[in-house]
C-alpha cells in the first residue's frame, strides 16, 4: 500500500507529465461511475496521462437543500472501492468533517478538502493524519498567496504529500474569475498546482435554486492553465451532463473528453 501510495505521489509530483483527476460531479450510480472510470482509463492510457478517477459522496454545499447529495459516505466508498479494485485506478472524494477523513482514508487515495472548507484547520489534520495525498482547493474567498498559511498548517501536522488546486475567485454575484496568476503564485508554496476547469466556469446560485455555467468556455480555461505551468487538471465529465444530478452545466460531455486531452497533452509538452 505504501508503496503504491509513493508511485502515485510521483507520478502526480514529478512534472513530467500532465495529471488528471476526473469523474462525474457525485456518485449518482454505480454504472454511471464505472462508465466515466473505464472510459477514461482507457483514454488516459493511451495518452500516458495518469489518472485519478473523482466522484463524491456526498455534496454538503448544494444551494437548495432539496437537491440531490449523493448516496452518502458508506454507500459512496463501497462504489469507489469497487472502481479501485476493479478497474486498477487510484480515487480522490471530497470530505466535510475530521470523522470522514479517517473513514474515507481507509479507502480512498487522495483526500480532497472542498474550497469553502480550506481554512479548517481541523479538517486540514485530520486529513494529512490519514498518510494520504491530500488536494486543498483554494477558497473562491481567498487570494492565492492566502494558500501559503493553508499549506504550512497542513505541512506543520506531517503532511507532505500535498496538491492545491485553483477553481476560480468570486467576482460579483453569481460569477467567478479564473486569474491565471495564481498558478506560478501557489507554486512557490512546492505543491503541484491542479487548475480545476470546469467549476472555474460554473455560475454560484446562477440558477435561483442551483447553480449555472458556461461549459463552452472551461476547454479555454483548461488551456490557459496549462500554458500558465499547472501540473494537473481536474473536470467533472458526464455522458450526458444536461442530466446529470450536480453540476450539469459545468461539466464536459465524456465524447469530448479525448480530443480535448490530446490538445491539452500536446500543449504541456509545447509550454514545457
Amino acid at each position: 500500500m505504501k508503496s503504491a501510495r509513493a508511485n502515485l505521489w510521483r507520478s502526480l509530483s514529478s512534472g513530467r507529465q500532465l495529471f488528471l483527476l476526473a469523474g462525474p460531479c457525485v456518485i449518482e450510480n454505480e454504472d454511471l461511475c464505472f462508465e466515466v472510470a473505464r472510459f477514461l482509463k482507457r483514454t488516459c492510457l493511451k495518452l500516458g496521462i495518469p489518472y485519478v478517477f473523482k466522484a463524491s459522496f456526498d455534496k454538503a454545499n448544494r444551494t437548495s437543500g432539496k437537491s440531490f447529495r449523493g448516496p452518502g459516505l458508506e454507500a459512496g466508498l463501497e462504489v469507489l472501492h469497487e472502481i479501485r479494485l476493479k478497474l486498477g485506478i487510484p480515487v480522490v472524494t471530497d470530505i466535510h468533517t475530521e470523522a470522514q477523513a479517517a473513514i474515507a482514508g481507509e479507502v480512498v487515495d487522495v483526500l480532497q478538502i472542498p474550497a469553502f472548507l480550506c481554512r479548517q484547520t481541523d479538517l486540514i489534520e485530520a486529513a494529512v493524519a490519514t498518510g494520504k495525498i491530500v488536494n486543498i482547493k483554494k477558497g473562491q474567498f481567498l487570494s492565492p498567496q492566502e494558500m501559503k498559511p493553508v499549506v504550512a498548517k497542513a505541512r506543520e501536522a506531517g503532511g507532505r504529500q500535498v496538491l492545491l488546486t485553483e477553481r476560480g475567485s468570486s467576482f460579483g454575484y453569481n460569477n467567478l474569475v479564473a486569474d491565471m496568476r495564481s498558478i506560478p503564485i501557489m507554486k512557490q508554496t512546492g505543491c503541484p498546482v491542479v487548475f480545476d476547469a470546469t467549476h472555474s466556469v460554473q455560475l454560484p446560485g446562477g440558477g435561483g435554486d442551483r447553480s449555472a455555467g458556461q461549459r463552452e468556455f472551461a476547454p479555454v480555461l483548461a488551456a490557459s492553465a496549462v500554458a500558465a505551468g499547472a501540473d494537473g487538471l481536474f473536470i467533472e465529465t458526464h455522458p450526458e451532463p444536461d442530466k446529470a444530478l450536480s453540476d450539469g452545466p459545468n461539466m464536459i460531455p465524456l465524447k469530448d473528453m479525448p480530443a480535448l486531452l490530446r490538445r491539452l497533452a500536446r500543449l504541456r509538452e509545447a509550454a514545457r
